[in-house]
């Protein structure tokens, strides 16, 4: 009989996928999916293939960043009257900066993957631990004067106007800064990703999504597209 480390394996999501709802937005385009981790993150290992990932121009990459879909995600954004621009732009041109002046290190296998897909794709990703956010999950504009904790330094970013993934708390994630209250840690086993895509870049949003999920299926883990449905 194989010793018990070599049998562990990651659990089943269950097959309906999870609920989340979205409010209607004419230029957002979701891809949501959850991942559960064949052991707690901070166990596992990052390939050298996913961190290779992270150099700005990576031959292995999948997609190429594009600037219209950096100019549609700022109007993405922008809709709900925030102002992606200076220390509040899209993540997804943070990761280029760093990637340029090769500060883009290796953290985790859960950020990794993510930043290797939103520096290549152009498309700012969340990432939030499921066991620290409280169901039920939507996607809607902050309409109120809010802002959260988004580092351990206590930093907070002003979400009015910003289209935000809620919990039952309130705002937990966005495509500029993901919330310090949901963050992942090396304990976390069970993940929500979204990737913040656009309606005028359909077949970008999907092929992020699918590579993302290639990613972090070779690292033995499961994952399984979120169920997201439009408010009424």
């Amino acid at each position: 009989m194989p010793p018990p480390s070599s049998r562990r394996s990651a659990p089943l999501i269950r097959q309906s996928g999870l609920p989340l709802e979205r409010a209607a937005h004419p230029l957002l385009e979701l891809g949501g999916f959850e991942t559960v981790l064949p052991e707690p993150l901070g166990e596992l290992v990052v390939s050298q293939q996913l961190t290779d990932l992270l150099q700005l121009d990576a031959p292995q990459a999948e997609l190429s960043r594009d600037e219209q879909v950096r100019l549609d995600v700022r109007d993405l954004l922008r809709h709900g009257g925030y102002k992606p621009t200076g220390r509040g732009k899209p993540a997804s041109e943070y990761l280029i900066k760093a990637a340029a002046a090769l500060k883009l290190q290796s953290i985790n296998l859960a950020v990794d993957a993510c930043n290797a897909i939103s520096l290549h794709s152009g498309l700012p990703i969340s990432v939030v631990d499921l066991d620290r956010a409280e169901p039920p999950l939507s996607v809607k504009i902050v309409e109120q004067d809010l802002s959260y904790e988004f580092n351990r330094a206590g930093q907070q970013i002003q979400l009015r106007g910003l289209v935000c993934l809620h919990d039952a708390v309130g705002p937990c994630a966005n495509a500029v800064k993901d919330s310090q209250r949901t963050k992942t840690s090396e304990s976390t086993r069970h993940t929500l990703s979204l990737v913040w895509g656009c309606r005028a870049h359909p077949e970008r949003l999907e092929a992020a999504v699918r590579w993302y999920r290639q990613l972090l299926e070779a690292a033995g883990a499961s994952t399984q597209m979120a169920l997201i449905r439009e408010s009424p």
